[in-house]
């Protein structure tokens, strides 16, 4: 069976497939799929049956096969068949197979003539086949019928497509002998996928159907429609002699004397029949692994080299050792706390490049976060004039103040102070969430142990909350201690000798490098559509103006809006929108940006945001305030009732406020990150390295601790059992014999007699005697060129 070396080959490719079906995987040889391809009541199931030896097919007229049915053909000493939505039931009645199939096609279609592109997998194990893949295809229709869409054509045709398209599939195209050639669809979409012919095998059935004085004998030859691997004429049962249950060993012995006995086919009968159709696959198998082989011993010998490390693990593995438990349980604990600290400090190796986290996340608080949310704190201007006006009145009471009061300033420096304790507190907050977030992704690691990796988080999460209160204890402290005392003799506050000549130093005084970029980055400027539509520019912000560019590259500006007099405002984001969006508007009521009184830029993330205002406010664009309570309350009387003296002690407490209370933020801003460092942080890292150990040993014992996963025991026991079916599937292949015989490819036919342009052919599909005229006049042709060469 098969050619020389075929009795080896597929031995040992089974036992290549057995020693990966042993854990479950597939050795992925690749072995080609046939696919049988046709019209309607063509014979392909014939076809296929005449593999197997065993009748286990719908029949019937028009279309039976209506679900494709990839069949698996396994060598094997028992016979039997299985199917994949039956798993575990063996079939061993071929007619209970039938009645499956109809059964299950019936489920998914209904029971009158509906298609599904959704495969029937069915698994025949016989002593009698190879390890082939077979595919038995609906025939190709034209007319919708019963409950079939009116595209059934279109539907049918895809799906032979998703099959024939693959380089590794056979295609039998298979064409009844008693229609004219011409009109083969079966053909015609094998040319489509495979124009070289180097897959496509011509199969002619029914050749004991043809009128009388008529025969197939130009067809086989290979001289009409030539095909690079020619045509194998075979011949089926008669539906008389399915219905009859005649044998399928006795039909492949009529079909051999029908070749042998009809005057036609005589001459070419050890060409024809199912037998010789059987050996060109399989010859065609026996090629293909051969040239499998060398690619799938070096992609199994790279997946063992990369099995080596793990394994060297678990060779000598036993789950109940206590020494083994005490020891991973050392070896987790330990890890953990290196992987913390690699988080917190940063590191080279498993750089996250897509999101910031751990240290990063923690710094971008520190520097960008808190620093901006002290500036949304800074006083309002008209509320603190006001506030300010309302304690120097308060001060004096009934008495007209020729001096400005002390107390005056340090009433309104110490509310501005209290008004810190809510973004240092908000500050430790996201530190705590993002040290939390930390443990919780340095856990992962441990996700081979539940219980251990549960604990950790929760002990170490324990500690870190009870460390928020000290910090937050301690933090509120540092404010109270500058409540305590305000220091008017610090060398930065400018004292009352100069509040005077303040307005006038910051009316005078020009930004330090005025030309310094702080910020590159995409934004999108949110418009209407009436107005253009949102659209994405490259933005330029430097210490003077915010610019954007059409792209990265900064060589056409769109826009160039100077800082002067700019704010930001908060702006809600929009129901459709995915973006999160800030304003940048003039406190002059100055249009911004052509016709628009402010702009609203978008970005991904909030944190974007986050960044993006904080940059602005390195440049010193501000957050604006709430102001509309204030200007409600204020009576026309409050604002401009002041006489020239108020004024003037006013600006002097103003100016003495803002030098302060800037001293206060620079002191606030320098220790907090440092408190929290020492206080949480640090102690965090101090806490896993030198006390994590201790209190997991008192949460629970050991053996419970270190109990595995179900999952962890499931991949240690498949890698073990992998890196042993890769060795022996080593060792099988080094046994393959290179003795079979590989049979070259057919040279290409001589086609160019033949028309090439398909527009040309529909004449014969339209009209049938046209057709037959077309292929006498290209038979005569063909005869007479051979006829030429023969006498030259």
């Amino acid at each position: 069976m098969g050619n020389r070396g075929m009795e080896d080959l597929i031995p040992l490719i089974n036992k290549l497939q057995d020693a990966f079906s042993s854990i479950g995987q597939s050795c992925n040889l690749d072995l080609p799929q046939i696919a049988v391809v046709g019209g309607q009541s063509a014979g392909k199931s014939s076809v296929l049956e005449n593999f197997v030896g065993r009748d286990f097919l719908p029949r019937g007229s028009g279309i039976v096969t209506r679900r494709p049915l990839i069949l698996q053909l396994v060598n094997s000493k028992a016979e039997y068949a299985e199917f994949l939505h039956c798993k575990g039931r063996k079939f061993v009645d071929f007619d209970e197979v039938r009645l499956e199939i109809e059964a299950e096609t019936d489920r998914l279609t209904g029971s009158n003539k509906g298609i599904s592109p959704i495969p029937i997998n069915l698994r025949v194990y016989s002593p009698n086949v190879l390890n082939l893949t077979l595919i038995d295809l609906p025939g190709m229709t034209k007319v919708a019928v019963g409950d079939q869409p009116v595209d059934i054509e279109h539907q049918i045709r895809d799906m032979l497509l998703q099959f024939i398209t693959k380089e590794s599939c056979l295609i039998l195209a298979v064409t009844p002998a008693n229609t004219d050639l011409a009109n083969s669809d079966a053909l015609k979409i094998a040319k489509e996928v495979d124009p070289q012919g180097l897959r496509t095998i011509g199969v002619i059935t029914k050749l004991d159907l043809m009128d009388e004085g008529t025969d197939a004998r130009d067809i086989l030859e290979n001289k009409l429609l030539p095909l690079r691997r020619g045509y194998i004429g075979v011949v089926n049962r008669s539906q008389k002699d399915i219905d009859g249950k005649k044998d399928i060993r006795a039909a492949l012995a009529a079909e051999r004397k029908f070749f042998l006995s009809h005057p036609a086919y005589r001459h070419i009968a050890e060409r024809m029949g199912t037998p010789l159709l059987q050996k060109t696959l399989n010859q065609q198998l026996t090629n293909h692994i051969r040239d499998t082989l060398p690619g799938l011993r070096s992609k199994l010998q790279s997946q063992l080299l990369s099995l080596e490390k793990e394994v060297d693990e678990y060779k000598n593995f036993r789950p109940d050792d206590p020494a083994r438990k005490t020891k991973a349980l050392l070896q987790m604990v330990q890890q953990f706390g290196v992987d913390f600290e690699k988080c917190i400090e940063g590191s080279g190796d498993q750089v996250d490049t897509s999101n910031l986290s751990g240290g990063a996340k923690i710094n971008r608080i520190f520097h960008e976060r808190f620093p901006f949310e002290l500036v949304k704190m800074e006083f309002d201007e008209k509320e603190l004039r006001k506030e300010i006006s309302y304690a120097i009145k308060n001060i004096h009471g009934v008495r007209t103040g020729l001096f400005t009061p002390d107390l005056a300033f340090e009433a309104i420096v110490k509310k501005q102070i209290i008004k810190l304790k809510e973004p240092c507190l908000k500050c430790i907050d996201l530190v705590i969430q993002e040290l939390i977030n930390t443990v919780r992704q340095c856990t992962n690691k441990l996700g081979s142990y539940p219980r251990l990796r549960e604990e950790t988080e929760r002990i170490v999460t324990t500690y870190i909350r009870e460390r928020d209160s000290k910090t937050k204890d301690q933090v509120l402290l540092l404010i109270d201690i500058e409540l305590s005392y305000i220091n008017t003799n610090h060398e930065d506050f400018i004292g009352f000798a100069n509040a005077q000549q303040r307005t006038a130093a910051n009316a005078t005084k020009k930004r330090v490098m005025p030309n310094q970029v702080i910020r590159r980055g995409w934004l999108t400027i949110n418009i209407s559509i009436m107005k253009g539509g949102s659209k994405d520019y490259w933005f330029v912000l430097t210490a003077e103006s915010l610019s954007w560019y059409k792209d990265e590259e900064e060589k056409e500006k769109k826009y160039m809006l100077p800082l002067d007099n700019l704010k930001l405002r908060d702006v809600e984001k929009g129901f459709m929108s995915s973006k999160h969006v800030f304003a940048i508007f003039n406190t002059e009521q100055r249009n911004v940006y052509k016709d628009l009184r402010q702009i609203e830029l978008a970005c991904d993330t909030q944190e974007d945001v986050d960044s993006w205002k904080a940059s602005f406010l390195r440049a010193g664009v501000y957050p604006e305030k709430d102001q509309a309570d204030n200007e409600d309350t204020m009576t026309p009387g409050d604002t401009v009732s002041m006489d020239p003296q108020l004024e003037r002690q006013v600006e002097t407490i103003r100016n003495l406020v803002d030098s302060y209370i800037g001293i206060v933020n620079k002191s606030i801003r320098d220790l907090m990150p440092k408190t929290i460092m020492h206080l949480m942080i640090n102690s965090a890292k101090d806490f896993i390295h030198s006390e994590l150990l201790a209190y997991l040993y008192n949460a629970g014992d050991q053996g419970s601790l270190m109990e595995e996963s179900a999952e962890q025991a499931q991949r240690r026991d498949e890698m073990l059992r992998m890196y042993h079916a890769l060795k022996e599937a080593l060792v099988i292949i080094g046994d393959i014999s290179t003795t079979t015989v590989s049979t070259p490819v057919p040279p290409p036919v001589d086609d160019t007699w033949m028309v090439k342009d398909p527009s040309v052919f529909q004449p014969w599909v339209r009209d049938p005697t046209w057709g037959h005229m077309k292929f006498i006049w290209g038979q005569l042709k063909f005869l007479v060129i051979n006829k030429k060469k023969s006498i030259n």
